[in-house]
């Protein structure tokens, strides 16, 4: 797989894999944690979720910013791996649930979600930047894209792990304390904690049903259910922030594989300082005005494009995974380990990076099989044909959807209704299918597409500029907790349906004029 890769391609990988690893430990469990934590809706857990992961990437262009002007790529890596970990260790410190103040303890569990962001934004877009500079090197031009690609799924290993690491450190503490795990708790808990005896009869009735299986291995009892609300809560949450501290671990794994094997990657101070001494011309170096002008134009115009993609794809750790908790049996997928189970609406998270890691061969495959044979697909002309395929994921979830109740009507059933409702978990795995490889076709070729087309002086603040319009996508995420909560399910699908397929005849329309500036 990596020969006749650029020898610092594999150093790379591994130390953005373990922090991938960490940082999709967290984002698994971060939209039910916020949730559950709270007591926090949908909706008001998606504005926390968007925001955070649209800080995630607007930051990185800051990041780009600051290792560009400081030419001291390196060093912000470091710094960005060692305040990822920092902001891991605030969120992961266990703290009681129901918290004595909401207010308190959600403004630090923002702070420590911002210091991750920061963290991140040092991190992600810079080391982009080097592994794209080692495709500069006229060695290894031709293996731009299956190098991004290469780099891509080693993202995707540490991913397909994490949601397991996640699960089952949070149910192994709830089976430590002599409860197992119900995702339809938590809400019903606060509900009641809330409520009292003004709860709906049939909501409690079904937290008695829930509370009753939850204690049934154990043979635990309570006083009352909001004795057994308190109790569960705080078991449940403090099972989340255990898990938070396994992401610490990993990050932990990449600062010693970074620190390892940093001198072997590229160096762009010195470079610049190469192009000096041999005496290389400023246009050589920076290119003219108008061909810098082109460059940054055809970038936006992608970036303004994969916005939307951003938007439907990164819906899986919000809207589908309360979908998943909501309307898939996960009683199917139990898998019982003895010191803890594996279960829970999270697991889905481990499909994509799955999908991921098993078709990246395949399509790169294909890919050189087509250059083979004279028909190769340029890549804006891949972003479209992903753009559309992200929307055809969304049209195989919308027919499923048609025959389900709303979240209104769902919260007005009895627990054995809600079982005979339940879908198949194959329609999430079918879903992430299609998704991934709407994925592949768009996130690690649009990386290779920035690092080609980027103005070498702007290599860092493009890469971060790719990931701001990741940023803006994100930063409408709560847009999909809006819909789910308050129209039809399958409503809520075909809105995605429309952004991609928008986005993919926009794409399309503007294909000749992107391979234009390509070359």
């Amino acid at each position: 797989m990596f020969k006749n890769q650029p020898r610092g391609l594999l150093a790379a990988a591994l130390a953005n894999m373990g922090e991938r690893f960490g940082f999709y430990i967290m984002m698994a469990i971060l939209s039910l944690f916020i949730s559950a934590k709270f007591g926090l809706d949908v909706t008001s857990t998606g504005y926390i979720y968007s925001a955070f992961y649209a800080s995630i990437y607007l930051l990185a262009l800051v990041g780009g910013i600051i290792a560009d002007r400081t030419k001291k790529y390196k060093q912000t890596i470091l710094w960005g791996i060692i305040l990822m970990a920092v902001g891991y260790l605030i969120i992961a410190v266990p703290t009681p649930t129901p918290v004595p103040s909401k207010i308190l303890y959600l403004t630090l569990t923002c702070f420590g979600l911002l210091v991750i962001a920061f963290g991140n934004g040092l991190f992600k877009g810079n080391l982009q930047a080097l592994v794209g500079q080692m495709y500069d090197d006229p060695n290894y031009a031709s293996k731009r894209e299956s190098g991004f690609q290469i780099f891509y799924m080693f993202i995707n290993i540490g991913g397909f792990f994490a949601p397991f690491i996640a699960i089952g450190v949070r149910n192994w503490w709830l089976l430590h304390n002599g409860f197992t795990y119900n995702a339809k708790l938590p809400e019903l808990c606060h509900e009641i904690i809330e409520k009292g005896s003004a709860m709906a009869g049939d909501r409690l009735a079904t937290l008695q049903t829930y509370a009753n299986e939850a204690v049934a291995v154990s043979g635990r009892t309570f006083a009352d259910l909001t004795a057994f609300a308190n109790d569960y809560l705080d078991v449940f949450n403090r099972g989340f922030q255990y898990a938070f501290m396994a992401a610490i671990v990993m990050m932990l794994a990449s600062l010693v594989i970074f620190v390892v094997n940093k001198k072997g990657l590229p160096d762009p101070s010195k470079k610049a300082v190469a192009a000096k001494e041999s005496n290389v011309s400023a246009e050589e170096v920076k290119m003219d005005a108008q061909e810098i002008r082109q460059r940054v134009l055809a970038l936006f115009a992608v970036f303004g494009v994969v916005i939307f993609f951003w938007l439907s794809f990164h819906q899986n750790g919000y809207s589908l995974t309360f979908f998943a908790r909501d309307y898939v049996n996960l009683d199917v997928i139990y898998i019982n380990l003895g010191f803890t189970e594996i279960k829970g609406a999270e697991i889905f998270q481990s499909v994509n990076p799955f999908f991921v890691v098993t078709l990246t061969p395949l399509i790169m495959w294909f890919f050189g099989w087509l250059k083979k044979k004279g028909r190769t697909i340029s890549t804006p002309m891949k972003i479209a044909i992903g753009m559309g395929i992200a929307a055809a994921a969304y049209v195989f979830l919308m027919l499923f959807s048609l025959a389900l109740p709303s979240k209104d009507a769902l919260a007005g059933m009895s627990a054995d209704e809600v079982s005979n409702m339940l879908v198949t978990p194959w329609i999430m795995v079918g879903l992430y299918f299609i998704l991934t490889v709407a994925e592949l076709f768009i996130s690690p070729l649009g990386l290779a597409f920035v690092s080609k087309v980027a103005p070498p002086h702007m290599q860092g603040v493009m890469q971060g500029a790719w990931l701001a319009a990741t940023a803006v996508g994100n930063s409408l995420l709560f847009i999909g907790g809006v819909l789910y909560m308050n129209v039809p399910i399958w409503a809520t699908w075909l809105v995605f349906v429309g952004a991609c397929g928008l986005s993919m005849i926009v794409m399309l329309s503007m294909v000749r004029w992107l391979e234009r500036v390509a070359k």
